[in-house]
């Protein structure tokens, strides 16, 4: 039996670098036979303690992590990670490189943990959202009257373009306490109002703790005002994309295909539900695919994939979607079968739409493979004349259906 390569040591170190670390984490770095990490985690570490030979990250930093490893997989490696390296730290990546079992992870406290030490906040009452390597729309997400914050800067310039995107979203009376090196002897506090940000670039290891006051109310929900969405019109309205949400059932982790796309809402939503949903949206007009980024942007959820073409040539090099929405085009030669073909066992297939030629298609297909045939229809009271009467808005046929797990012959 092939003897196996030793464990990779994982070590967490802080801003007070060699001194603070704990004696089972000196003495892994100092028995270790090349240290990997960042430059500047590289240079907290003396040289007289720590004699093995030092890697830098490369960048970008995960493409290089399993070519990196495999030039050293017979020598003892540690690894060096800004605080708790399961925090959103290069603990992840190499837990998915190389596998949970081969790592020895040595945590120090994170920076989420410094700050919440510092400020009196209870750390699980508190969201934290990096901004390291993630697009600043990706905060707007989290901005609620009332909450805290906590935002892990990518830079010296993340604290005043923060403070601009919370002014620009309403929430300017926020304020903001910029911490920079936690745990170091240098540590210091900044502060102010969003909307009177008053310092330049500082040092580039810091936090923001964001305390929010009043501003616009979001909605944890499916359902989001028309008026969120810039659209053209083409745009699944409120109460039946509420119900088109409920129906494809986001859940962590699942992938869906948004097929005909149009403003991008049912993708925008079904990420905003969870911060590991992941979504494409597929749409053949290129002016309304950069309004759908644009949606996704405006609505916290920058992750959202736009693929611009027409289904279902467009589908064919996507990842195997766990749900799929079909918003229009139904009548496209093959644009069914290829979504329930491509869809996985288990999966959800949601079908809307208003015209009569789709909705016999649809009857049909429901006759086929069972699943769920219902009409939406929504009303609005309006003003006729002195009094008051409903205004009829076309209704929505829907199909929904989960793929069986074995394949199923059509109903004769």
């Amino acid at each position: 039996m092939p003897e196996l390569p030793p464990p990779i040591t994982v070590v967490g170190i802080g801003a007070d670098g060699w001194p603070g670390l704990a004696d089972g984490s000196r003495a892994a770095l100092q028995s270790a036979e090349v240290v990997i990490g960042g430059p500047r985690q590289l240079d907290l570490l003396p040289r007289d303690a720590v004699t093995a030979e030092r890697v830098a990250w490369p960048s970008p930093l995960r493409p290089a992590v399993p070519g990196l490893l495999a030039d050293h997989a017979d020598r003892r490696i540690a690894v060096l990670a800004s605080g708790d390296p399961m925090f959103f730290g290069i603990g992840r990546t190499l837990a998915e490189t190389v596998g949970a079992d081969r790592l020895r992870v040595l945590p120090h406290p994170s920076s989420a943990s410094h700050a919440c030490a510092r400020l009196g906040w209870p750390l699980e009452a508190t969201e934290v959202v990096s901004l390291v390597g993630r697009p600043l729309d990706t905060l707007a997400l989290t901005l609620h009257a009332g909450r805290r914050l906590l935002v892990l800067s990518a830079d010296a310039h993340t604290p005043a373009a923060v403070a601009a995107l919370l002014t620009a979203r309403g929430f300017g009376t926020a304020r903001l306490r910029v911490l920079e090196q936690l745990g170091h002897a240098r540590e210091r506090q900044l502060e102010g109002r969003a909307d009177a940000w008053p310092h330049p670039p500082g040092d580039p290891l810091n936090l923001i703790a964001v305390e929010l006051g009043d501003g616009p109310r979001g909605s944890l929900v499916p359902g989001l005002p028309d008026e969120a969405y810039e659209s053209d019109g083409q745009l699944t309205k409120r109460h039946v994309r509420a119900a088109t949400l409920a129906t494809l059932a986001p859940s962590p982790g699942e992938l869906l295909w948004d097929v005909g796309g149009g403003s991008g809402s049912i993708a925008i939503e079904w990420l905003r539900a969870h911060r590991d949903c992941r979504a494409v949206s597929i749409e053949r007009d290129p002016v309304r695919a950069e309004r759908i980024e644009r949606n996704a942007a405006a609505l916290g959820v920058p992750r959202l994939r736009v693929v611009t073409g027409r289904a279902p040539d467009a589908l064919a090099e996507l990842p195997t979607p766990d749900a799929v929405f079909i918003g229009g085009g139904l009548t496209a030669p093959g644009l069914l079968d290829g979504c329930w073909a491509a869809l996985r066992p288990g999966g959800r297939l949601v079908a809307n739409t208003v015209t009569l030629e789709s909705e016999a298609l649809l009857t049909e297909w429901y006759r086929r493979h069972g699943g769920e045939l219902v009409k939406l229809a929504v009303a609005h009271a309006v003003p006729v004349g002195g009094f008051t009467g409903w205004r009829q808005a076309m209704p929505v046929t829907q199909w929904s259906a989960v793929k069986p797990n074995t394949p199923q012959e059509d109903a004769s």
